[in-house]
């Protein structure tokens, strides 16, 4: 137990030492994931947290995802639409995710994007490359990614007060399986894989 707290205190001192800079990377790498899906989102969105305090490490969180995400979605609009569809377009499965994008309704987009395990990253990409006008997406990026960074948040503080207190350990667990099936039962349920 002893070993516990001091991996907390170790993690606690590292955020508060780091100043201004450690939050400030933190706060980089949450726009960055948007775009290299090989970040761990938890991770930054917990350091903030951390940081700034429940309050506005959720806005600050907010604010870069959506600003992440909104850069993920024009870099592929702008940039890289070309590319993507002259690639792509030869398989059917293809076509057919395209069509279903295209008619999503917003409630819909915007509970795949609340949903912890969906991958963001696709769904940006997805999005750009329809025909999805930027203001339904931006709505749905606005509605969905508060219940998000909301979740991450928790979970990441609360991840690091269970090595202090390993029962909350539990029900981070229980909330990553409930959060992961809600994710299987989403993708099932609008049939997109």
């Amino acid at each position: 137990m002893d070993f516990l707290n001091d991996i907390y205190n170790f993690i606690i001192n590292l955020v508060n030492s780091s100043s201004f800079y450690g939050p400030l990377l933190a706060c980089l790498l949450i726009v960055l994931e948007s775009i290299l899906p090989i970040l761990p989102l938890f991770v930054f969105i917990g350091i903030v947290f951390i940081a700034y305090g429940y309050v506005f490490g959720f806005l600050v969180s907010y604010i870069l995802t959506i600003v992440g995400c909104i850069l993920a979605f024009i870099l592929v609009r702008k940039v890289f639409n070309n590319y993507f569809t002259i690639k792509i377009r030869k398989y059917a499965k293809f076509d057919k995710l395209m069509s279903k994008i295209d008619k999503m309704q917003l409630s819909t987009l915007a509970l795949i994007m609340a949903v912890p395990f969906t991958p963001a990253f696709m769904v940006n990409i997805c999005a750009a490359l329809s025909k999805m006008q930027f203001r339904k997406y931006f709505m749905a990026l606005l509605i969905g990614k508060v219940s998000l960074v909301f979740f991450w948040g928790f979970i990441a503080t609360s991840l690091l007060e269970s090595l202090k207190n390993p029962k909350i350990l539990l029900v981070i667990c229980l909330m990553l399986l409930l959060s992961y099936g809600c994710s299987k039962l989403v993708t099932k349920k609008i049939d997109i894989e």
